[in-house]
């Protein structure tokens, strides 16, 4: 009975720090933290009900994942953007993107495309609810639909390291030109389109690389946007909080 009282107590100090973890990360992700952002871990604690332990542990796993950075007489605070390091690991991501889409059409029957085409009519749905996080979700359940079909397990490696990356930069390009989500879907449909008529293996991976590489001309075109809602300059450098209000 002790043992099982133990387990108990051991099961409720994980499910704290993962909801902490969730709680603090969708913050960030969505925004709501800025770069730059002071985490102040009492404040967080008594915010969110809980000990410190779950805040400090929280923040360990955010650093390690690069949304959070220690400075010294500062403490924690959201880790700033950078910018050329995103573009650059778009670029790899998009012929990486390119080559699985390839490996994984012959592979892509009915019930993926089925599939796709609904995660596209959810996604569709998201943004007339002006819902860039759902969006951006569905958006990466739609591309990894397509990476589950790839037989090439060490490529897939290297597009999930390179996803990982990204997403420690934190902000998709959606949550700051949303307008690029409606020209994801048709893109994403152009897709579904050309694996479902089994098309030429190069106007494959010519699609699904220019799909990523017109994420990055996005960005480009809507720079200053992006650099006004982060906050972020330069190779990530962060405007103090109170130029940021």
């Amino acid at each position: 009975m002790k043992g099982i009282g133990v387990k108990a107590t051991n099961n409720t100090n994980l499910n704290k720090q993962e909801r902490t973890y969730t709680i603090l990360r969708e913050r960030i992700v969505s925004g709501s933290y800025s770069p730059g952002h002071r985490l102040v871990i009492d404040a967080l604690a008594r915010e969110l009900g809980v000990s410190q332990a779950p805040i400090r542990e929280a923040l360990r796993r955010l650093e390690s994942e690069g949304w959070v950075i220690y400075q010294r007489n500062v403490g924690p605070q959201v880790a700033p953007i950078d910018l050329k390091q995103w573009e650059q690991e778009m670029i790899v991501l998009a012929w990486l993107e390119g080559c699985a889409t390839v490996f994984a059409a012959p592979h892509i029957g009915p019930e993926t495309l089925s599939r796709l085409r609904y995660l596209n009519t959810e996604m569709q749905k998201a943004l007339h609810a002006v819902d860039v996080l759902t969006f951006s979700r569905l958006n990466e359940e739609f591309h990894e639909a397509i990476y589950a079909c790839c037989p090439n397990t060490y490529l897939v490696e290297l597009l999930q390291g390179t996803l990982n990356r990204l997403d420690a930069m934190r902000r998709t390009v959606f949550i700051y030109i949303p307008e690029r989500g409606w020209d994801s879907l048709r893109e994403h449909t152009q897709l579904i389109d050309l694996l479902e008529r089994h098309a030429p293996a190069q106007e494959i991976e010519m699609a699904a690389r220019e799909h990523k590489l017109h994420t990055i001309e996005a960005y480009k075109q809507n720079k200053d946007r992006v650099l006004l809602a982060t906050g972020t300059f330069g190779n990530g450098i962060t405007l103090p909080q109170e130029a940021q209000a």
